[in-house]
């Protein structure tokens, strides 16, 4: 969502400190953005959100046998009807110039190319039924994806089921490309792809004002949802800390020696982090009401990041999706950190 609902760890972090149906429900929001005045958060970019497709659609040579990431071997014979389950998944499968063959999408999916589909999760959980009653012929799913019951109900209705691993930092780009294209039988497209993502994040990499910068921003991560009462402050594991060492930050949450995913924000954590500025998904920042009830929540307003109001958001849907537009996420955190008056900027 400039929200994580993604990765592993997010998700048995806010399903541990409230109720699924609550926690999980991350795309709503509370009422009113707050803050105002030149110190206030800039705005989630007015662009299109639309991913790149590649210029020419690749035709897929299959059957493909490929192995799942939960031991399977997965025989995909059919590219015709495609069901991703993610919103990094769904991604990955327009940029490879494979979305017209898509026929559904998960919450979590939000670029503009696949607003139309039917959406086949509730909150972030899978509806087998809807899925089925949509006759794919390749199911792509994540370790996290879930319920069980679900994934095994698909995978006993015979339909092609690869499970892939969640992405957590950019060493993972490359080869969850790979693997997509590989069960989509289109390796030299995915070669191409994975060609122009490491090459437009190696270009964004060097925009970093380095040595201009006095000392590295110190940044927090955080988790909102305002309208579930759930406040998480990001550690090693919450998939955040590559973009920002990327972008040429310290990730404070890790810094301060929080070595898991995701802990409940309290202002000890909040000291020891010691933020120079926070990074939070864009409705995780609505929710809450801006930076105004951002500074409200406990601790916030004493850190440095908190006195500033210096705020760092990105699209939900695109944060920590770790693919073919990752670089525009650098991209973002790089301009809105080292602008003039950010933390580390010079």
């Amino acid at each position: 969502m400039p929200t994580p609902a993604r990765p592993t760890p997010l998700r048995r972090a806010v399903v541990a400190l409230a109720a699924l149906a609550l926690a999980l429900t991350g795309c709503s929001t509370d009422s009113g953005s707050g803050g105002s005045g030149p110190a206030a958060a800039p705005a989630p970019s007015t662009a299109p959100d639309r991913v790149e497709p590649l210029a020419s659609v690749p035709a897929p040579a299959l059957p493909v046998t490929v192995r799942s990431a939960d031991g399977r071997q997965v025989t995909v014979a059919s590219a015709d009807r495609i069901v991703p389950l993610t919103g990094s998944l769904s991604e990955i499968v327009h940029t490879l110039g494979l979305g017209g063959k898509v026929v559904a999408r998960d919450i979590t999916t939000t670029f503009e190319q696949a607003a139309r589909l039917p959406v086949v999760t509730r909150a972030h959980d899978v509806s087998a039924e809807s899925v089925l009653s949509l006759r794919p012929t390749l199911v792509l799913a994540e370790t996290t994806t879930g319920p069980v019951e679900a994934v095994q109900q698909i995978r006993d209705a015979g339909i092609p089921l690869l499970v892939l691993p969640p992405a957590k930092s950019l060493d993972d780009v490359p080869e969850r490309i790979r693997a997509v294209a590989g069960a989509l039988g289109v390796p030299q497209a995915g070669a191409e792809l994975e060609r122009r993502t490491a090459d437009r994040i190696t270009a964004v990499r060097g925009t970093v004002p380095g040595a201009a910068a006095p000392k590295k921003p110190r940044v927090a991560f955080l988790y909102l949802r305002g309208s579930a009462s759930v406040y998480l402050l990001g550690g090693a594991d919450s998939g955040a800390s590559s973009l920002l060492e990327a972008a040429g930050a310290a990730d404070a949450g890790k810094e301060s020696g929080l070595a898991k995913d995701f802990t409940p924000i309290t202002s000890e954590a909040l000291a020891a982090a010691a933020p120079d500025a926070i990074l939070v998904m864009a409705k995780g920042l609505e929710s809450v009401g801006g930076i105004d009830g951002l500074v409200k929540i406990p601790g916030v307003a004493q850190t440095p990041a908190g006195l500033d109001r210096r705020v760092v958001t990105v699209d939900d849907g695109l944060l920590l999706n770790y693919g073919p537009r990752t670089d525009q996420v650098l991209a973002s955190l790089i301009a809105q950190l080292y602008r003039p008056g950010a933390a580390g900027a010079k």
